[in-house]
């Protein structure tokens, strides 16, 4: 199976370790950065991709359970505001990328 699928503002990735699906959208402009982590399904994981338009692709992943957001914008902070829901599930996502990320710098 795939253990990362990508479009514009949003990454997908598959542990196989642990058998656990994330996600994390990520919006950034001369305003500022946006950034939702999620953890997602394995039907959400494999339905991503298919659509013609992003927007759909991200309006899937935001039916999941929202892990971890950072917001630092122009009009709607005005500093950065951290919120996390669900620590475990942000670390084990933020694990995943370096693992994937350590594999690709290998090969």
């Amino acid at each position: 199976m795939k253990t990362k699928k990508n479009g514009n503002n949003w990454t997908a990735y598959y542990d196989s370790e642990t058998g656990r699906y994330f996600a994390e959208i990520m919006y950034t402009s001369r305003e500022g950065r946006e950034q939702y982590n999620y953890e997602i399904t394995k039907d959400i994981y494999s339905r991503l991709g298919t659509f013609k338009d992003d927007v759909e692709n991200e309006r899937l992943i935001k039916t999941a359970n929202m892990t971890y957001s950072f917001e630092n914008t122009m009009y709607g902070t005005l500093g950065p505001e951290r919120t996390v829901w669900d620590e475990e599930a942000n670390e084990a996502m933020n694990k995943t990328v370096e693992r994937q990320n350590e594999k690709k710098k290998k090969c």
